[in-house]
């Protein structure tokens, strides 16, 4: 049923020109009405989505300038008028034929102007008529009509009386259990007396079409219209009662998501209040930044899913902030997204040369590197690492291959790391949690196959969180590293195909296990020449650009970038030989900015500027006794070092060694010590010689920790000059391994300790024989000066070394 017009009029209603208030149409009241007679010709008012039925009062709006008309003249008049229904509501000017033929015998109750400018009539149902003919359609219709009488059933009829009675009972279930009714309308069916106004009443509000009120209307006879009309209720009271059925069901579900909805939306008006972000405008950017992501059908459903997530979610929770950072990790991640290579092995090697000077073997090894890379068109290939002092060009070695690559270039430093989470990230169950570094710069730099920077990987620590160097194992291992896992994102990520380059100072620091996984390319230091042509093409342009200079304002000749090299640095790269044209370039720009005359780079302008030197390792001579010249390898490139051994007499014969010495350099000297001792013919010497003297071997620069074993034949060549008083050969230098055996051993950094040589004024060098294919990597024109002398006996170094002529008084 459909009580909506009631209740816009008051349905215990009924209006006129006297009250707002009529009572409900009596049995007297309905006599009163059939009696009336009907006019033979009647003004015909059509009505859309309505039908009238005799005693109910409805209020219908005029639109139509004909029905307009029609009601100014009649409202004038008796307000007798004819209404009838069209067929089809879509008809804006109907005819006869768009009209039923029958209709009802209306009153106009009364005309009112609304505030928006329609016209509204309150009407009241007279008596059924049948149209015979239409005589008029202008300025509206009007015909000629037959009244219809109704059949009523006699108030003896029980099943006439069940019926109605039927009606009532089954009209106020419908008012109790819709939801759209007003309740007050089963008050107003209870009172009706008539059973003709009752079935009417029913019928023109009930929720039924046009087409099936206008047959209502057309039946003659009450008890027939009354079985229909029942029909038709039963039918509506079936459909609510399962309508409330479905909604009971799913009520609870609906009221805690309405529930849900209405304190998130509170949560939203406080967060915005407070100057917070959209949370829903957020989720939204997130899928539509997963639109555009090239992952795989498996990420992709598990980003849904923690989206879905997300979004339940209260963003007061603690967990709330892990999850968006997790989200944001999936979506931030470069997943499948590549850069195309460049495998033009000659541009490879053009912007090598152009980057570094020199490293002609390590440049080398890079594009052989690229070849096969070019050629397998996949990396499982071993990791580079970079093994060198520091200052030779490791790390911008690694930015040249990707500039040659046409890669992009993410760097991470591993020195001073302890905590194995800073490679695997950290549980998505602490607070604060956040992935691994590796991903994290593969998230910053927005490429899945950049080249990869492990700059100091000889620098890693371990502590009580664990151990990153065997984190790395499975980042450095071409096998496992398609399916990295890291402890945040859960997930495997494909790292297999970034191309990881490991910088180092020192292998011996690195795990074994980690060191087998690399191919390493040494990187040793430059020469005095190399240094040169390094400045004048690199260094000096730099400076001037970053010191605000331009070209003509800093002019350094070679003679004294060489004295710079060879008074103020004593590195095997050129990182402190940058600092002192720095330092130049500064004072050449204080002089500009005060408008004075720049003065000439000279010799005595440098020593000026940068002040005395304090580099110590230059050659001392041979005047002293004990004194010798060693070749040492330290993280800052090849060094000299002086053993000196001291005599004083003593019937103890005790062994004394200082200068902060390491254990296995401490065993050296006890080595040769023994060796002396058990061969005294070597320095014609008595064995008691050895009883009679306590010996002190020293090592300068106490400050400075040492260790090793190249120090071995040098220390045996100390302590034979010292007891023969024998000197030593001048400008003399010398590295070597010794056995209890009275064998030379062959050491490593050789090319470090010769530049080292050469740079203090070395000419002659004492090694291993076995050292002599390491001398022969060298370029020739960095060994001009210095001669070589191979060795396989301790004996040999005796006789090389030590010279006849003795020194004047014994140390």
């Amino acid at each position: 049923m459909n009580f909506g017009d009631l209740n816009d009029l008051d349905f215990k209603h009924g209006i006129d020109d006297d009250s707002d208030f009529i009572p409900l149409l009596s049995i007297e009241d309905e006599d009163n009405m059939r009696n009336e007679k009907v006019p033979e010709i009647l003004p015909i008012l059509p009505l859309r989505n309505t039908v009238l039925f005799p005693g109910v009062v409805i209020p219908i709006t005029v639109g139509r300038d004909k029905s307009i008309h029609l009601i100014k003249d009649y409202n004038k008049g008796d307000k007798t008028i004819g209404v009838v229904a069209q067929k089809s509501d879509s008809t804006e000017e109907p005819n006869g034929d768009d009209l039923y033929s029958t209709g009802t015998v209306a009153h106009i109750i009364k005309m009112l102007r609304m505030p928006d400018g329609n016209t509204t009539i309150i009407i009241q149902g007279k008596k059924r008529f049948k149209i015979d003919k239409y005589i008029q359609t202008e300025p509206y219709h009007k015909a000629t009509v037959t009244a219809m009488d109704e059949e009523i059933p006699l108030k003896t009829d029980k099943e006439f009386q069940a019926i109605i009675s039927n009606l009532k009972e089954t009209s106020t279930q419908i008012v109790k259990i819709s939801p759209n009714i007003p309740s007050d309308a089963s008050f107003a069916i209870n009172n009706i007396e008539s059973p003709t106004f009752l079935v009417n009443f029913i019928s023109s509000n009930m929720n039924a079409k046009t087409s099936d009120k206008q047959k209502m209307l057309e039946v003659p006879n009450l008890k027939e219209r009354s079985l229909l009309v029942l029909e038709y209720l039963n039918k509506e009271l079936q459909m609510l009662e399962l309508r409330n059925q479905i909604q009971n069901k799913t009520k609870v579900d609906l009221d805690k998501q309405q529930r849900e909805y209405f304190l998130n939306q509170q949560i939203k008006t406080i967060q915005e209040e407070l100057g917070g972000t959209n949370f829903e405008q957020e989720i939204n950017e997130y899928r539509e930044q997963a639109e555009n992501k090239k992952w795989s059908k498996e990420i992709k459903e598990i980003f849904d899913k923690q989206l879905s997530k997300l979004q339940r979610m209260n963003p007061n929770a603690a967990e709330h902030g892990i999850q968006t950072n997790y989200v944001e990790l999936l979506l931030e991640l470069p997943w499948n997204e590549i850069t195309k290579d460049n495998f033009d092995l000659q541009n490879a090697q053009e912007i090598l040369d152009e980057d570094h000077f020199g490293l002609e073997k390590v440049k080398e090894r890079i594009i052989e590197h690229l070849a096969v890379l070019k050629l397998k068109k996949n990396l499982k290939s071993p990791i580079i690492c970079l093994y060198g002092p520091p200052g030779v060009g490791k790390t911008s070695l690694g930015k040249s291959i990707a500039k040659a690559l046409n890669r992009k270039y993410v760097r991470m430093s591993l020195g001073g790391l302890k905590d194995e989470s800073e490679i695997r990230g950290h549980r998505k169950t602490y607070i604060g949690a956040m992935p691994g570094r590796v991903l994290q710069n593969l998230k910053k730099v927005q490429s899945s196959n950049p080249v990869f920077i492990l700059d100091e990987i000889d620098k890693v620590g371990s502590d009580y969180h664990g151990d990153p160097s065997s984190a790395l194992l499975e980042v450095l291992d071409p096998e496992q590293n398609s399916t990295f896992y890291d402890n945040f994102l859960e997930l495997d990520y494909d790292l297999s195909k970034v191309m990881f380059i490991a910088t180092c100072n020192n292998l011996n620091t690195i795990q074994p296990a980690l060191r087998d996984r690399m191919e390493i390319i040494e990187v040793n230091g430059y020469t005095v020449e190399e240094k040169m042509e390094i400045a004048k093409r690199h260094l000096i342009p730099k400076q001037i650009e970053e010191s605000g200079l331009k070209k003509s304002q800093l002019k350094i000749s070679d003679k004294v970038l060489e004295y710079l090299i060879d008074t103020y640095t004593a590195e095997s790269g050129v990182r402190n030989l940058e600092k002192t044209i720095s330092k130049i370039a500064r004072n050449s720009a204080v002089h500009i900015a005060k408008d004075e005359e720049i003065p000439k780079i000279t010799e005595e302008a440098v020593l000026k500027i940068l002040g005395p030197s304090h580099i110590k390792d230059k050659y001392q001579g041979n005047d002293i006794a004990g004194v010798v010249t060693g070749l040492a390898w330290t993280q800052v490139g090849g060094d000299i070092l002086f053993i000196e051994t001291s005599l004083s007499k003593s019937k103890s014969g005790k062994l004394t060694l200082t200068g902060n010495l390491g254990d296995v350099m401490k065993e050296s000297a006890t080595l040769a010590l023994e060796y002396l001792k058990a061969h005294p013919h070597l320095i014609d010497a008595d064995m008691d010689v050895f009883e009679t003297h306590n010996i002190h071997i020293h090592v300068p620069e106490g400050g400075t920790p040492k260790d090793g074993p190249s120090a071995g034949i040098a220390m045996l060549t100390s302590l034979a000059s010292a007891f023969t008083r024998r000197k030593v050969k001048k400008a003399l230098a010398m590295t070597g391994e010794i056995t209890l055996r009275g064998k030379v051993l062959p050491v490593g950094g050789i090319k470090e300790k010769l530049l080292a040589a050469k740079r203090a004024g070395i000419k002659e060098v004492i090694l291993c024989l076995d050292n002599k294919k390491d001398v022969e990597d060298i370029k020739p024109d960095y060994l001009k000066g210095l001669t070589f002398h191979y060795v396989t006996q301790m004996e040999d170094v005796l006789k090389i070394a030590l010279l006849k002529e003795k020194v004047k008084e014994l140390n």
